[in-house]
């Protein structure tokens, strides 16, 4: 996906080789339209950026890129930022604007990257589940990369945010699904809404003619993305040019109805606001009057990623291909997460992060932490997917009344004298034992819907067992028995949670 290229990812023998020839053909025929032909993405080499090396097992193979202001303190906040197609980090880097609001406001910079080792396009594989789903490929990858960078620039774990242009933005989207205790924000440039594709025949579909779902069924799919029992979710942001003939504008409408439905709010827009370059912002508030979810329509843009270049203080970025001079895309969305220190919270007290957190014991409803020490601490507090769920005078935490089977993020703050919470630990992943059986009676296409079936040349299959369920559609109905996470076994004949 991404520019006006075919998602076209390179692999081991996922197609036969003639097949493999004419999506290849159909790729430089496409490519030729616009002047180029497919090339491996350039090595970062702008300056001030710098590769980062073992951030992990990377089993997407990707590489790292930083860029951090000098002086910049332990607990400020951490933004990564995905390409597009033919893209890289060095160019992602140039062009954006991020740098520019990473000295102004203070914050890292991770920028991500992938090559034609990848993808032929150099895109990121966001409609290949093996890539894009938490644990998996690129995803844990970039989920590597901000560990690192909370490891050794000591960011602040509850502001973590992702931003990402076309295939970029749609990997933006299920990252924002798959890990809500990671991100607190994320922005979605001219991308797609999660869950989208799963196959590069689907990633067509969405690009061109996104499926028509409710906010509701377009939910489901974050929510079955993301660990069972989150409650917390990213602030999105959604921006789109209407002249949009590669990603149709159609799909900024599919991520608003899905991120709505995630918050729990209406599709109606709070408020409205025009701002330069033809830009149309749409604001939808959550419950406390604070927007949860913004739009914004970039009138008579097509493919690419808004900018302004200019001094401004509102101003960023440079023209280039799929850089496009319209309003500074990243300057409103840095203001959107609150980067800009505007109405946020006081920053973090001075006492450093806990160190050593670990998981101490798990049981089917509860999770045991213990951490080292700080000097001057005089109480903790313990964040559940950045949520605070309490307050400690020791060096150690139970939650209680978790889900079973379930896996929680945590992360821990020392308090100071005056109540000022210092920088955030790094994250621990802790599993409750155990495990709730449930069943469920729909029909096939909800099934599919709700990830409890997916559905492979016409037909259904149960997720986990892989059991056919016949054919796909709305009429065929069975139940299910989820009987391990992500693991489902028919039941027609009875079935017992």
């Amino acid at each position: 996906m991404g520019q006006p290229h075919l998602p076209y990812r390179r692999t081991k023998s996922r197609r036969p080789a003639g097949r493999g020839r004419r999506w290849i053909t159909a790729a430089a025929g496409a490519l030729a339209l616009t002047g180029g032909l497919v090339a491996g993405a350039p090595q970062a080499s702008a300056a001030g950026l710098t590769q980062i090396t073992g951030f992990g097992s990377n089993p997407g193979n990707l590489s790292m890129y930083a860029y951090v202001p000098d002086g910049l303190p332990s607990g400020a906040p951490l933004v990564v930022a995905l390409h597009g197609c033919t893209q890289s980090a060095s160019d992602y880097y140039a062009n954006s604007g991020w740098p520019k609001f990473a000295d102004s406001y203070g914050f890292a910079l991770v920028l991500p990257q992938t090559s034609g080792a990848n993808n032929a396009n150099s895109c990121f594989n966001w409609f290949e589940p093996g890539d894009s789903a938490r644990g998996q490929g690129e995803a844990l990858s970039i989920r590597q990369m901000v560990d690192k960078a909370v490891a050794q620039y000591g960011s602040d774990t509850r502001r973590v945010y992702v931003t990402g242009l076309s295939a970029g933005g749609g990997m933006t989207a299920n990252l924002l699904a798959a890990y809500p205790d990671v991100f607190a924000g994320g922005s979605v440039d001219s991308g797609l809404p999660s869950s989208c594709a799963t196959s590069v025949s689907a990633a067509y579909t969405c690009m061109y003619s996104p499926p028509d779902k409710t906010p509701a069924q377009w939910g489901a799919l974050v929510r079955s993305a993301a660990p069972a029992g989150t409650t917390s979710w990213p602030r999105v942001a959604i921006w789109q040019g209407t002249a949009d003939t590669t990603v149709k504008p159609a799909n900024a409408t599919e991520l608003r109805d899905q991120w709505t439905d995630v918050w729990g709010i209406g599709q109606t827009p709070a408020r409205t606001a025009s701002l330069g370059g033809g830009t149309t912002l749409s604001e939808y508030d959550d419950a406390s009057g604070h927007p949860a979810v913004q739009v914004y329509s970039v009138s008579g843009m097509p493919h690419g990623l808004a900018v302004d270049p200019g001094s401004g203080p509102d101003q960023c970025g440079a023209t280039g291909t799929y850089y496009l001079d319209a309003v500074c895309s990243s300057y409103h969305t840095a203001r959107f997460w609150g980067l800009d220190g505007a109405g946020q919270e006081p920053g973090p007290g001075s006492l450093p992060a806990p160190t050593g957190l670990t998981v101490a014991s798990t049981a089917d409803t509860t999770v045991s932490l213990r951490w080292n020490g700080v000097t001057g601490a005089a109480s903790y507090q313990v964040y559940r997917a950045g949520t605070k769920v309490g307050t400690t005078s020791s060096a150690s935490y139970t939650d209680t009344g978790l889900a079973t089977g379930t896996a929680y993020g945590y992360t821990v703050a020392a308090v100071d004298a005056s109540g000022a919470a210092g920088a955030v630990s790094a994250s621990v992943t802790a599993t409750t034992t155990g495990y709730t059986p449930t069943c469920h009676t729909s029909s096939n296409y909800d099934h599919t819907v709700a990830g409890r079936a997916y559905q492979s040349g016409g037909y259904t299959y149960a997720t986990g067992s892989g059991q056919a369920m016949g054919l796909w559609n709305t009429f065929t109905t069975h139940t299910l028995r989820q009987s391990a996470p992500g693991y489902y076994v028919l039941a027609d004949s009875g079935c017992s949670a």
